[in-house]
């Protein structure tokens, strides 16, 4: 139980951390300019909920993880346990993790307007610190550095892919109105730069399966696991695609039909994704040998 729940705390945390940084980086780069405020205001609810329910996930991450390192239940409140895990790897990376999260709640709460480029740094050391933990931190040295290393790409490019379709999402709303043309060239913005990011996934994330496994295929529960989300990623790199060179020229024919089928294509890309995070998530409890 401690296990099935500390796998769902992962998932949240992956999840919330994720779509913040998405909104966080739209308001504060991605968008244009004129719509960086709008940007704000629309999302300020949800980077409220976001970062708090993320924090809060990170939190009782460090707790959960005395009681998979202990005894069960009976060591997750202990706060003496706490300590001992500080004192582990992990728990000296995710002590970070925790203070940096709950600094970026207290930011957008009191000052969400003026924050945003503070508030994209402060997202990003906290999905850098997430490849200092697990198994991309199985490595020392050099070779340890490397795997590090690519995680973090790994980690960034899917944030920003996965997160940023939220935002996404909105400019098509705003497509339809007054600010077309700025919602336009914002959707422009994220294909170029989406475009990275899902090559940065790919070839990250083959180097990752290597890394950690010692060969692309495995066998194992962990190396099935690990092609169920290849499959997943493959999905939404299939949408990804299908979106900006099948509907996206549709659009000058009969743009109201395409938009929606952009539109629905884009919220399967999301759930998908959901599921990806899922999978990661459970790799944390599992061998990869």
């Amino acid at each position: 139980m401690v296990e099935s729940l500390y796998v769902l705390l992962r998932w949240g945390h992956f999840l919330f951390l994720m779509l913040a940084f998405g909104c966080v980086l739209y308001a504060a780069w991605w968008a244009m300019p004129p719509l960086r405020r709008l940007m704000v205001r629309r999302f300020s609810l949800t980077l409220n909920v976001t970062l708090s329910l993320s924090a809060l996930c990170a939190t009782l991450m460090l707790m959960l993880q005395g009681g998979l390192m202990g005894n069960g239940w009976r060591d997750v409140l202990q706060p003496e346990v706490w300590l001992a895990v500080s004192g582990t790897r992990f728990g000296s990376v995710w002590l970070w993790q925790i203070i940096l999260a709950w600094i970026s709640v207290v930011i957008v709460l009191l000052r969400p307007h003026r924050v945003m480029p503070l508030l994209l740094l402060l997202c990003i050391a906290q999905i850098l610190l997430m490849a200092g933990v697990g198994h991309a931190a199985m490595r020392e040295g050099l070779m340890g550095a490397l795997q590090r290393t690519n995680h973090a790409i790994h980690l960034l490019c899917a944030s920003a892919w996965f997160g940023g379709l939220l935002p996404f999402i909105y400019c098509l709303q705003l497509a339809r109105g007054r600010w077309r043309g700025f919602a336009i060239d914002t959707m422009m913005r994220f294909s170029r730069y989406g475009h990275l990011a899902v090559a940065g996934v790919i070839l990250s994330g083959v180097l990752n399966a290597w890394l950690i496994q010692g060969r692309l295929i495995s066998e194992t529960a962990y190396g099935t696991l690990l092609l169920v989300k290849c499959a997943l990623v493959a999905l939404m790199v299939a949408i990804a695609v299908a979106n900006r060179y099948v509907l996206v020229p549709r659009m000058a024919k009969d743009r109201q039909r395409a938009e929606r089928l952009f539109l629905r294509t884009t919220q399967a890309e999301m759930i998908l994704g959901a599921l990806v995070l899922a999978t990661v998530s459970a790799f944390a409890t599992w061998e990869p040998f």
